[in-house]
């Protein structure tokens, strides 16, 4: 059988990583678990269960992207494995996701990553925790990126060099960018891959998560955005206009003609009925269409951060 490793990454996740290392267990040659700063025995908890343990430097600010390359690395200096499975720590690997994932990918040597279906492991805890569930539910087949969850063919991640270490958000895209570049596909298969625990229970969580999607956004087209890939050039432009143009407008609007004020007002509820009669439910399309709010937010925030040579720095919404 080729070999095949893991790489989770987290921080203070608990019991959660417990369960997330405890699901890699046996069905993995190797596990290594990349740490970014836990006060909360994660380390220890790693160590126990035969994981190999990096801990990232604290002076060096953490990414996600960051933690993954560490792990890419502690790998390199042992025999490197034909596959590795990534996952966030609060994540656990549904059964027989490997052996499908690693199936199709022997049988596909032109893909570089196989990914499945995420699931939101309690989507009824809370209004948000469904709308992530939701979220996840993309179509099957080939696809432009994968998320945080995917089985990497590791040539591939060694001739792309990796991820960006210094992206907050949006980092498997932008490596899916420079994977298809060079020829490489990406594939969502119609299988269960993992149960992901969002804890998110409230609205400020919320808006910081789109928030952050508002900030990739803005780095991912600054980064590719030029012709012919756009990566994330409409959804900057849609998080603008929605989120910032359109509610400085109404501003003004107010000051000139309350009329008009109220026609640019409507715009919105008008937006979320749209997207209802789409088939979203009523929470999705009224989220979906308020998060462009937070999202603006963070694309003006990266634009500001970048124009002032800002070291970009994590937003966290647990």
């Amino acid at each position: 059988m080729t070999k095949t490793a893991a790489i989770a990454i987290g921080r203070n996740e608990g019991a959660r990583l417990h369960a997330s290392l405890d699901s890699l267990k046996g069905v993995v040659d190797d596990i290594v678990y990349v740490d970014s700063g836990s006060t909360d025995g994660s380390l220890a908890a790693a160590t126990d269960r035969g994981a190999l343990v990096v801990k990232l430097d604290t002076s060096v600010p953490f990414t996600a992207a960051r933690a993954r390359n560490a792990g890419i690395a502690r790998l390199s200096e042992g025999v490197a494995p034909e596959f590795v499975q990534v996952l966030d720590g609060d994540c656990i690997l549904q059964p027989g996701w490997l052996e499908t994932a690693r199936s199709f990918l022997t049988e596909n040597p032109t893909v570089a990553v196989a990914c499945g279906r995420r699931r939101e492991r309690f989507p009824e805890a809370s209004v948000w925790n469904r709308l992530i569930d939701a979220e996840w539910d993309t179509p099957v087949g080939e696809a432009k990126a994968c998320g945080g969850d995917a089985l990497i063919r590791w040539s591939a991640l060694q001739e792309v060099g990796g991820y960006r270490d210094d992206l907050i958000a949006g980092e498997e895209p932008e490596m899916c960018v420079r994977l298809r570049a060079k020829g490489w596909k990406i594939w969502r298969l119609d299988a269960e891959m993992t149960l992901h625990d969002a804890a998110m229970t409230r609205f400020g969580q919320w808006w910081k998560r789109s928030k952050r999607a508002g900030h990739a956004f803005a780095e991912g087209a600054a980064l590719h955005g030029s012709p012919p890939e756009r990566h994330y050039v409409r959804e900057t432009r849609r998080a603008l206009v929605w989120g910032a143009v359109l509610p400085a407008a109404t501003v003004l609007a107010a000051f000139v003609s309350p009329g008009i004020a109220l026609g640019l007002l409507l715009l919105w509820p008008l937006q979320a009925m749209r997207l209802r009669a789409r088939g979203l439910d009523w929470a999705q399309a009224i989220f979906m269409t308020l998060c462009k709010l937070p999202e603006a937010q963070g694309v003006l925030l990266y634009h500001w951060r970048h124009r002032r040579g800002i070291k970009t720095q994590l937003i966290e919404y647990k």
